[in-house]
């Protein structure tokens, strides 16, 4: 059965909207996108949600149509706010741009603002209608819905092996396992990252830089995203890539309640913020304590890169939300480093953690499969 014409129209408004959303990167804000259409059909302004503090998607929007905004409908893919925040509510800008219908992708799951932008919409005589497109709006805040729900970044974990499941040889050289269209595709997973951990281990192992090496795949006024090492006895060294860069990018040293003081303080005279997080029961960095230490700063979603015990430690305690596995179409034998996750594992197939709709590419040799993680529950 075939859509009504009225429907097919609000679909591709939607998706001219999420395609704006896809363009924000306005961490620790939810990317959002508007479009604003006249009473004649016509698209007449389109835009997004540009950085945590700038004017919001609808009201950039609803600015550059004017009064051709009058009538018209109003297209957003997060319901507006109607709450003081660092801007001014958006409902009382789309009712004073005398919109007449509203149509939201998603209601705002923010538990902590009593907002209620489509009710009040509609108590100000706006027709609203919720839900179009709204599958796809919802999977564009999902990192920041967890981030405003539960008080923890979204994670996601990205490993790189071999057929064989090896990070390296058996002299422990991984540079490189994958290629170069693989690494690029990491490039731009960075990018799209408030954060980007390594342990300790592979800190000391690859001295990586941890940085987005092509400016123009970061989103205008958006800052690098900040580089985190989980080192329980602290000890990056000074002379090391990440130290050396740390004024220059913002660089975390997580570590335990009893590392050394004056490992610490010779971190901090080189520019890195040094943060003491509780113990595991293992004697690392407790995964969860450091987490929500990093939300409170701002971190919505954090890229792990390694190594083999932090992604464990992820998948252990089942606050891994994606998984990015580059996939090398070379064996490096059974000397070569096992283990690219490094974890007591399920007892069973079925209770090992999966994705549950893999999206499978190719980059350039080498295989890509990623999507959200899935924990089946014990049996």
């Amino acid at each position: 059965m075939s859509q009504s014409p009225e429907i097919d129209a609000d679909l591709t408004a939607m998706r001219l909207a999420l395609e704006e959303a896809r363009k924000a990167l306005p961490s620790p804000n939810p990317p959002v996108g508007a479009v604003v259409v006249g009473k004649d059909g016509a698209v007449v302004a389109t835009a997004h949600h540009q950085r945590a503090g700038s004017e919001h998607a609808e009201v950039l929007a609803l600015a550059a149509a004017g009064e051709a905004a009058r009538g018209g409908t109003l297209y957003v893919t997060l319901e507006p706010c109607n709450h003081e925040g660092r801007t001014p509510p958006c409902v009382d800008t789309i009712v004073r741009a005398g919109i007449a219908r509203v149509v939201i992708g998603c209601l705002d799951p923010n538990p902590h603002v009593d907002g209620g932008g489509a009710k009040r919409l509609g108590e100000e005589g706006v027709t609203v209608q919720v839900g179009v497109a709204g599958a796809d709006a919802r999977t564009l805040i999902t990192p920041w819905s967890k981030f405003i729900t539960s008080g923890l970044p979204h994670v996601s974990l990205k490993l790189a092996l071999s057929l064989d499941g090896r990070i390296a040889t058996r002299s422990g050289a991984s540079k490189w396992v994958t290629g170069p269209e693989a690494r690029a595709k990491v490039q731009e997973l960075r990018a799209h990252h408030d954060a980007v951990a390594v342990g300790i281990g592979t800190a000391l192992a690859d001295d990586p830089r941890l940085t987005v090496r092509d400016p123009a795949l970061l989103a205008p006024d958006r800052h690098p995203p900040y580089r985190v090492v989980f080192d329980s006895r602290l000890r990056l060294p000074l002379h090391g890539r990440l130290v050396q860069t740390a004024r220059e990018c913002p660089t975390w040293v997580l570590t335990g309640t009893d590392a050394p003081e004056p490992a610490e303080q010779a971190l901090v005279d080189a520019g890195c913020v040094v943060v003491r997080v509780p113990n595991s029961a293992e004697g690392r960095v407790d995964v969860p304590a450091a987490l929500r230490i990093l939300a409170s700063q701002g971190v919505v979603s954090i890229l792990v890169e390694g190594g083999a015990e932090l992604a464990g430690s992820f998948l252990a305690t089942r606050l891994a939300d994606e998984l990015h596995a580059f996939i090398a179409p070379i064996l490096l034998g059974p000397r070569g480093r096992p283990g690219a996750v490094d974890w007591a594992g399920p007892d069973t197939p079925g209770e090992a953690p999966r994705i549950l709709e893999p999206r499978w590419e190719l980059c350039g040799r080498d295989a890509y499969v990623s999507g959200a993680l899935s924990f089946p529950s014990k049996s």
